[in-house]
């Protein structure tokens, strides 16, 4: 009862103020008092939230927010499906789960394509379950290596400007797929692994002329490649390899002038069997909940009309204007 409630009751509150019911507990029995429809749809978040939790798993405030999602709508059987999909990584660390009906199409679409491009804004999982998916791949011995890249750039390659060794330079670029990956396994195991080869970490400069085979790669902010740094990385996989292509057609660093290889990909692969694009939304954000409305707002503010005017101008009367 207490797992079921959550810390200080939040989970039984998040399913009264979304459902506007009322739960009441005495003597171990839930009296669920409101209108019909939604103390159905009550009965049913309760019921799948009991039998995670008799299985042995952990529920947390996002798996209630997702079976109100899913039940509210009548999609039991996808939020089954999402609850049922897991990717083993380490036997120390904790397997990881999608957190929406988006991930989950992610996931499928790595399991059945060799080529994957998992498009959206941040905080949905994008690169977390692709590196995910490699680990599980390398621990099940499906590929000998795993690499993963990404431009070490914000606005052209410019790192020797930056100060220190090339290590020093690139490792802050490079820092987010490290964090990913000490999530999936133990420190030891993962420094082990990248003295011998197994696991590499470069920038994309670095995958220049070379043919990458019985490899799972990564590539991630592929918003920052050009369209020559993606038609170079796409034509460096070799056999046995699966590819996964990440990143964010919003929030694009390249400097005036360059086109988005990631952008452009899309019109020139479209048509292409065994590719798939997987687009990601606000609905598949699980970071902080204030993340989902954040993007919300700066795409609304994007497509408003008002957008094109100066922001930081605050007196836009006729007067003042023709004064100007």
């Amino acid at each position: 009862m207490q797992a079921l409630f959550g810390r200080n009751d939040e989970h039984i509150r998040m399913v009264e103020d979304s459902l506007h019911i009322r739960i009441v507990a005495r003597n171990g029995l839930l009296t669920i008092s409101g209108p019909e429809e939604q103390i159905g749809i009550a009965e049913k978040v309760i019921g799948e939230l009991t039998t995670l939790l008799e299985g042995g798993r952990t529920v947390g405030t996002h798996d209630v927010k997702l079976a109100l999602r899913h039940l509210a709508q009548h999609e039991d059987e996808a939020f089954r499906k999402i609850q049922g999909e897991v990717i083993e990584v380490s036997p120390k660390k904790r397997p990881v789960r999608p957190k929406s009906l988006g991930q989950q199409r992610y996931i499928d679409a790595i399991r059945n394509y060799d080529i994957v491009f998992g498009i959206g804004p941040a905080g949905t999982g994008k690169t977390y379950l692709a590196m995910a998916m490699a680990v599980s791949a390398h621990l099940r011995r499906q590929v000998s290596r795993i690499i993963l890249t990404r431009p070490a750039v914000e606005a052209g390659e410019r790192l020797g400007f930056l100060p220190g060794t090339l290590y020093e330079k690139i490792h802050p670029y490079l820092r987010p797929l490290y964090d990913a990956l000490y999530d999936m396994l133990e420190t030891e195991r993962v420094n082990r692994l990248i003295e011998m080869g197994v696991i590499e970490i470069a920038p994309l400069a670095f995958m220049r002329g070379r043919t990458l085979n019985d490899a799972f790669i990564i590539l991630d902010e592929a918003q920052n490649t050009t369209s020559e740094q993606m038609k170079m990385f796409l034509t460096r996989i070799g056999l046995s390899s699966k590819a996964v292509i990440t990143g964010d057609i919003t929030q694009v660093d390249l400097p005036p002038g360059k086109i988005s290889g990631l952008i452009e990909v899309r019109s020139v692969l479209r048509d292409v069997e065994g590719i798939d694009f997987v687009y990601l939304g606000q609905k598949d954000v699980v970071r902080h909940e204030l993340v989902q409305q954040i993007i919300h707002a700066y795409e609304q503010f994007q497509t408003s009309p008002s957008s094109s005017e100066d922001p930081t101008r605050t007196d836009k009367s006729p007067q003042t204007a023709q004064g100007r």
